[in-house]
């Protein structure tokens, strides 16, 4: 234990201080625009809810990154749900597997209308490398009328994000 202090006092400081971002005046004119877009259209906060049907989870590893300070999506007025029954947007992701497709269809079932449906992901697409498994019924447009498709193995949660606000217009 002494060594590494000793390391320590000698060494010092390895790392850089932290150098704050500068705000960006464009991004926070996007930021307001979107969640104005979002206000209009619904007339309050849009909840998502997030359905895996049998992805290799890295479609929500990118999910999880429009949570972060980053992307801020609770900021833009989108919230992610655990009840369908409070859902606006049903977001899919990974192909649909067999013991998935009832959950998926009684999820679908429990939202409100109108419905909108997100795939989200190449298996989500297109059953990506999934296609012809023995586990797998299909893609998501084969269970589900579909309104949006974010093709990428993983999306970035810029696609993810881009093909929400679609989906919300075309419900105008």
């Amino acid at each position: 234990m002494w060594t590494i202090l000793r390391q320590i006092a000698r060494v010092g400081r390895i790392s850089e201080p932290p150098q704050p971002a500068p705000p960006s005046d464009a991004a926070a004119a996007a930021q307001a625009r979107i969640q104005a877009d979002v206000l209009r259209l619904l007339g309050r906060a849009l909840a998502v809810r997030v359905v895996d049907a049998g992805s290799c989870n890295g479609c929500e590893l990118e999910i999880n990154a429009l949570s972060n300070p980053y992307y801020n999506l609770e900021g833009l007025g989108i919230q992610l749900v655990a009840s369908p029954r409070h859902a606006d947007l049903l977001l899919v992701t990974g192909p649909v597997t067999r013991h998935m497709e009832l959950a998926l269809r009684r999820t679908f079932d429990a939202m409100p209308d109108p419905k909108l449906v997100v795939a989200a992901g190449d298996c989500a697409c297109g059953c990506g490398v999934h296609s012809g498994g023995y586990a797998v019924c299909g893609r998501v447009a084969d269970v589900l009328p579909v309104d949006v498709t974010v093709p990428g193995c993983p999306p970035s949660p810029q696609a993810l994000l881009q093909g929400i606000l679609q989906a919300v217009q075309r419900r105008r």
